[in-house]
């Protein structure tokens, strides 16, 4: 699991209360279907902000959006749908100032902030179904249309969203916008006016581990490192090194491009490879056009031709050749893997282990002390800890790493905390809840300065967007 803790999940409590919700839920209902049968009319312009209309169908899909993530209970009745759409107009209006002030602020967001989020997303949207056309169906259920109109309408609200908060940050850091105080009466209310929408505590998990990566054999690696000799005698007999790379490399992100790696810093890379970019106080760094000789890194043999240089920065191609890994080498990592178990069980201390068999050079993290929900977890550490206790050691296998995908690792992990979930409670919600008001209530006092030097024409009549139940 590369990276794990990059991936910080936010908490229930600032997940349920805050402002901005997830935009990437499939709907359960199709946006275009009213959640009661009856006439309602879509077309037309709902509020005017600055020169920016707001329709009503926009705010319709807004309000079945909260109804559908439960945000909100569904009206019942008349009166209570149109007191929501009232609501939820003013939330958009709040945002449309806030956006046009993102413009004037000159803040934006490009579409490379958001990619990795919103390819994570789409992921896993798609792995909820079992194949394309079900995936295909759904969507269009859900109005959201192909997945190429899926996927500009998710670009478009996490774009929204990272604008709106990068906007917020700014005014912040300026002191424009300043959190309020919020007393304990209020936080109370704001948790009694919620905690029947409020979903249960989801069950959780702590754990720190140990992840190890099988070697090749030492035949094995002088077989490559022969190999990545060979080319580098191409090379210096007037081979074309990118014709070379997409012939012979094995560094996958980087082969279908002739080896191209782009701009680096030190530090992006492992200490080996940063040696030739940069130079160390007792060597040079390459210069602009240079070989260098064949070298090794955790991944392999490297050959790299340093393209570009500007301050701090290096352009470079390479090419890799990786030890072959086979199954007596998978099957001596198994063997480590309850090895390494087996003395922690024993007492000997983790630290001590982790130093000695983690994988570090495939930047694995060892303690992930941020609660996870389990259900969020990848497949594999579901699997491995799926009926374990606080205290419990496992021993797992997981995908491999991007470099490597072919070659699956082995956790050793050890769970720290097991929180099997339930109601949630005024005392663990009390922080968060307090810490949402402060800063809602520090940006509504900005916002409201906003409208009166805004022109703003509301224009919703008295007819709800969404039909709501009969009475009884």
């Amino acid at each position: 699991m590369n990276s794990l803790a990059n991936r910080i999940l936010l908490t229930v409590a600032v997940a349920t209360l805050a402002s901005a919700r997830s935009v990437a839920q499939i709907p359960t209902t199709p946006l275009t279907q009213a959640a009661q049968p009856g006439p309602v009319a879509l077309d037309g312009i709902v509020a005017v902000v600055g020169d920016q209309p707001i329709t009503r169908i926009d705010l319709r899909e807004r309000v079945l959006g909260k109804i559908q993530r439960k945000e909100v209970p569904e009206p019942a009745n008349e009166k209570d749908a149109a007191a929501l759409d009232s609501t939820t107009l003013s939330d958009m209006i709040e945002e449309e100032l806030l956006l046009q002030k993102a413009n004037d602020l000159k803040i934006t967001v490009a579409d490379a902030d958001v990619s990795s989020m919103l390819d994570r997303q789409i992921r896993e949207t798609r792995g909820q179904f079992k194949t394309e056309t079900e995936y295909r169906n759904a969507l269009q259920q859900a109005g959201l249309g192909t997945p190429e109109e899926y996927r500009k309408y998710l670009l478009d609200q996490y774009r929204r969203r990272y604008t709106l908060e990068k906007t917020v940050s700014k005014l912040k850091q300026d002191g424009k916008i300043v959190p309020l105080n919020v007393t304990d009466a209020e936080v109370a209310a704001e948790f009694n006016k919620s905690k029947d929408y409020l979903p249960p505590k989801p069950a959780t998990v702590t754990f720190r581990q140990i992840v190890i990566a099988p070697q090749a054999s030492a035949a094995a690696k002088e077989a490559a490192r022969v190999k990545a000799e060979s080319l580098l005698a191409e090379l210096k007999a007037g081979a074309d090194f990118e014709k070379l790379a997409r012939r012979e490399s094995m560094h996958l992100q980087s082969k279908d491009v002739g080896g191209d790696l782009g701009w680096a810093r030190r530090g992006d890379n492992v200490p080996e490879f940063d040696r030739w970019l940069f130079g160390t106080p007792f060597q040079a760094p390459l210069a602009p056009g240079q070989l260098s000789p064949v070298f090794e890194t955790p991944l392999g043999f490297h050959i790299v031709r340093v393209d570009r240089v500007q301050p701090g920065e290096v352009k470079s191609h390479q090419i890799l050749i990786m030890p072959k890994i086979d199954s007596t080498d998978f099957a001596r990592a198994s063997r480590l893997a309850d090895s390494v178990a087996k003395l922690w069980k024993a007492g000997v201390p983790f630290d001590t282990l982790a130093r000695k068999y983690h994988d570090y050079a495939g930047k694995e993290e060892t303690s992930l002390l941020t609660p996870w929900v389990r259900d969020s977890l990848p497949v594999s550490y579901q699997k491995g800890f799926a009926d374990k206790k606080a205290n419990d050691i496992v021993t797992f296998q997981i995908p491999g790493s991007a470099f490597r995908p072919d070659v699956p690792k082995f956790v050793v992990a050890q769970l720290l905390t097991a929180d099997e979930g339930g109601a949630q409670t005024l005392g663990e919600l009390k922080v968060a809840i307090r810490s949402e008001l402060a800063q809602r209530g520090g940006v509504r006092r900005y916002v409201d300065a906003l409208k009166k030097q805004t022109y703003i024409s509301i224009r919703l009549n008295s007819t709800p967007t969404t039909a709501a139940k009969p009475n009884d």
